[in-house]
């Protein structure tokens, strides 16, 4: 399908029970597609029109047009932007998933009126030193390793804990559905990164925004709690034994969370769960989910 000016819209599903209800945008991160938000759909579904987009190369949005030989923020933005002009919404709620942070606030620079309250989970706000031998390491071994390889090792790193690895089979999963020449350019990306986010780490975010974090988020959380310090608006709340994708780890507990926040109730600064580890039979049986 394709808009009034030729572009290829994403693949996206919308899942409305009330037609009045506010809508709520999601956002993955980078190897991810629409079943990254499995645990949330039941939750979220009677209070709201749910958009749920898989991004550029992921899940089921394949050969995009128009193609670039390189990938950057605002391609990407437009990308969802398409997609949410085709369905004519004028206002939404957005959840966002790791790198989905950095597009979440691309979008918001460029469109601040459609954005009511935003959701950050497992967000990146660090352009430190630890963050540039994190993405150059991806960039140089990407021409060593098999990018499927290259997700497996860097899964690991992410997120190292027995019960880390539900999110990591979940990534891994569905990282296959990547080329090699698209897993190319969405590494490649990480060139516009440094610049986008000292942009938005520093100004003001105008509209309410909650950040959740897993208190194992051994890589992003100390920028993440400068982030919200720094934010008048933001709020970070942290859910303890999670790691990176809170929302698959601990998805009760995030879906209670992100529901209060949206409903403008009170939300404690961190709240405890026990998320167990995942036996391989258990992920097994969650492929064909």
């Amino acid at each position: 399908m394709q808009d009034a000016t030729g572009r290829t819209l994403l693949h996206h599903e919308v899942i409305a029970e009330n037609a009045d209800a506010p809508w709520l945008v999601f956002i993955h991160g980078a190897g991810g597609s629409i079943r990254t938000w499995k645990f949330q759909i039941e939750a979220f579904a009677p209070h709201y029109r749910l958009l749920l987009i898989d991004l550029r190369d992921h899940g089921l949005s394949k050969d995009i047009l128009p193609e670039f030989p390189a990938y950057d923020f605002g391609i990407v933005a437009e990308d969802i932007l398409a997609v949410i002009d085709h369905l004519a919404i004028q206002k939404a709620n957005f959840i966002s998933l790791s790198i989905g942070s950095v597009i979440l606030q691309k979008l918001d620079i460029e469109r601040p009126k459609l954005i009511d309250r935003m959701v950050m989970a497992g967000a990146i706000f660090d352009g430190s030193t630890l963050m540039h031998w994190f993405v150059h390491s991806a960039k140089l071994l990407a021409h060593v390793l098999p990018y499927r390889a290259m997700y497996w090792l860097f899964s690991f790193i992410v997120m190292p804990r027995r019960n880390h690895r539900l999110s990591r089979y979940i990534f891994r999963l569905q990282s296959k559905r990547l080329s090699s020449n698209e897993y190319l350019k969405w590494v490649e990306l990480y060139k516009p990164f440094f610049s986008l986010i000292r942009y938005y780490v520093d100004r003001p975010v105008m509209k309410k925004g909650l950040v959740v974090m897993g208190s194992q988020d051994h890589i992003f959380f100390r920028a993440a709690e400068r982030f919200a310090r720094l934010q008048k608006n933001m709020r970070l709340t942290v859910i303890e034994n999670c790691g990176h994708v809170c929302s698959i780890e601990a998805p009760e507990v995030f879906n209670e969370l992100v529901l209060k926040f949206l409903q403008g109730q009170d939300i404690p600064n961190s709240v405890v769960s026990d998320p167990a580890p995942q036996s391989w039979s258990e992920l097994k049986a969650l492929q064909g989910g």
